[in-house]
């Protein structure tokens, strides 16, 4: 029955090829539009003058769970790509002491012991009872939650203690560590989610325990790499891909969809639409207004969101000493962090990230150069700020905080080309509703059940992945909303599929 069924997916990101390639293995046929020339939306490359850089995520976490999808379609992934374990996995900036982030545990240890008075002593029991944590909710994570009832499965009742609620992953952290620097070393990745470390919540804890337990990777060649790979399994599978193909409309009959129209006006059908665009974004721009009620324009505008990004990606006629990921605290990191969250304003005292791959990896430039990448965390576009006219003065701030901070002094007459994406060009060039770059955010009553459902719950043949839906941001998660939405589409269809979500790598 597979074969005659047809899934049109909107968007090659990386839940849309994730789903792709697992749906045409299943034997359906499967058809790929994206706008871009390249595919992997916010996974795709940036290439400028023989630099090449990625546009989102820069570092592979978990990557058993990419593992497990490309072994679901029979294939390995490193048939396909070539992994670079990171150890140390990043430098720590603050502004009396650096920290060098060690994926074992002795480096580990032996470093906090160097760095911070209170020493070790809390890591072991940070590393055991997060190991817990994560043991518990992992599985209820990556489950579907389309009706209420599937809050009341037996493993999410006995995962709830370790929700933690109503804690936030900086006071949780308070069960392991005193000091407020000792802390942020094991706090700031909730800025993966796009959340203050004060605001989000506890149960995220587990995100640098994964760090720590399960390393992190650099993909050679570039993040971007994943996306390409993934597309070359679809094609191989038969499925099509068509990038530069933009969507204007969903095709939708009594609250059914029933295809896509392009921006050209041609129709296509199918039995399936999987939305990988931006949820808020294909909600507000895809739909017809009236379609929707919980999902309205209106309804949406009231949801909260993550922050956004100031992105600098830099081509350098210099190879720099610094390390592949460096992470730089604000000198006043509440009052950044409040900017960010609470005043939606601008903070002269940035934190940043910086990837300088180039140390590891000499494809991303031309020989003796390097490729920068510049992440700062800024509002929203909730905060009405005029990029137009500030775009230069930030720029401008952002080289002189790198002069400040990691002794950059010169690298404004090292740049060869530059290109900077701003919250206003997250949201007007690619695509991202108020330019919230981890899409909705993670509180609890945007999690599991209250986030958008897989099986979307308004329309009828329409499913969802990407950071907007459950289970949330983050490449691992996103590719467990694609295994989700597709074990859904296969079981109304009642077309068998074999599934290794038995999580057997997880560290029991």
């Amino acid at each position: 029955m597979a074969n005659s069924k047809h899934i049109i997916i909107v968007g090659a990101g990386p839940g849309g090829l994730c789903a792709g390639m697992l749906l045409s293995h299943r034997g359906f046929k499967v058809t790929v539009f994206d706008k871009n020339s390249e595919v992997g939306g916010r996974n795709r490359p940036i290439k400028l003058n023989g630099f090449s850089f990625d546009t989102g995520p820069t570092f592979l976490l978990m990557k058993d769970v990419l593992d497990e999808m490309f072994q679901l379609c029979d294939r390995n992934s490193e048939d396909y790509l070539s992994f670079l374990p990171l150890n140390p996995m990043y430098r720590l900036l603050y502004d009396d002491r650096q920290l060098s982030v060690f994926s074992d545990s002795a480096n580990m240890r032996a470093e906090l012991d160097k760095v911070f008075n209170e020493g070790s002593e809390g890591y072991d029991r940070f590393m055991a009872t997060e190991k817990q944590r994560f043991n518990k909710l992992y599985p209820c994570i990556t489950r579907d939650y389309s009706s209420l009832t599937s809050l009341l499965s037996l493993d999410l009742i006995k995962a709830i203690p370790w929700l933690a609620f109503p804690k936030s992953v900086f006071a949780n952290l308070g069960n392991y560590y005193q000091q407020e620097k000792m802390r942020l070393a094991f706090s700031f990745q909730s800025k993966y989610l796009g959340m203050s470390p004060w605001d989000c919540p506890a149960l995220f804890t587990m995100l640098p325990y994964l760090e720590h337990e399960y390393g992190i990777y650099h993909v050679n060649g570039g993040l971007f790499q994943i996306a390409k790979a993934m597309a070359k399994v679809i094609e191989e599978q038969g499925g099509s891909i068509h990038t530069d193909s933009e969507i204007d409309s969903l095709i939708i009959e009594n609250k059914v969809v029933k295809g896509v129209k392009l921006a050209n006006g041609e129709e296509i059908r199918g039995d399936e639409v999987i939305i990988n665009a931006d949820f808020a974004h294909a909600m507000t721009h895809l739909v017809a207004n009236g379609e929707l009620s919980k999902y309205s324009p209106e309804q949406l505008e009231k949801r909260e969101y993550s922050c956004s990004t100031f992105m600098l990606y830099l081509g350098l006629d210099k190879l720099y000493d610094l390390p592949h990921h460096t992470i730089a605290f604000a000198n006043d990191y509440h009052s950044n962090i409040h900017n960010i969250f609470r005043s939606k304003t601008l903070s002269s005292d940035m934190s940043f990230y910086v990837q300088n791959a180039s140390v590891n990896d000499p494809s991303l430039a031309p020989a003796g150069k390097s490729a920068l990448y510049v992440l700062v965390p800024m509002p929203n576009n909730d905060a009405n700020i005029d990029w137009d006219g500030h775009c230069q003065a930030v720029r401008e701030r952002v080289l002189d905080t790198l002069g400040e901070r990691l002794g950059l002094t010169d690298i404004r007459e090292h740049i060869e080309c530059e290109k900077i994406i701003t919250p206003q060009t997250w949201e007007t060039e690619e695509n991202v509703y108020k330019g919230a770059t981890f899409s909705l955010a993670h509180k609890f009553s945007q999690m599991l059940y209250w986030r958008p459902h897989n099986r979307f719950e308004e329309l009828d043949n329409c499913y969802l992945v990407g950071g907007g839906t459950h289970p949330g941001s983050g490449l691992p998660t996103i590719y467990e909303s694609a295994r989700i939405s597709a074990n859904l589409i296969c079981k109304k269809h009642r077309v068998s599929f074999t599934d290794l979500k038995q999580n057997t790598w997880l560290k029991k």
